[in-house]
């Protein structure tokens, strides 16, 4: 993935994502609003045409994305753990 810093301020950072979609841009923007994000919203101007830019605001934007991508971590790894018991029943 390839990130670019297009802001990055005390209380908003906004990056494109290079090559990503609707779908990890929506789990992103999620996982940030159960991480205490004031704002977290995303916007693709063309599907074909622009890279999508994600915006985050909150009092620390940067701890904000990194809680996020924690939380999912964290959950991925529950759902293949729970996966693993599925199959073994």
């Amino acid at each position: 993935m390839e990130i670019k810093v297009i802001e990055n301020g005390e209380r908003k950072l906004k990056m494109e994502l290079v090559g990503e979609s609707h779908t990890f841009l929506n789990l992103i923007t999620e996982y940030a609003w159960l991480a205490k994000a004031s704002q977290a919203s995303y916007m693709i101007k063309h599907p074909y045409l622009s890279q999508p830019l994600l915006s985050v605001m909150s009092p620390h934007p940067k701890k904000t994305l990194s809680d996020a991508a924690q939380i999912i971590i964290d959950r991925a790894e529950e759902f293949g753990k729970a996966f693993d018991r599925a199959l073994k029943k």
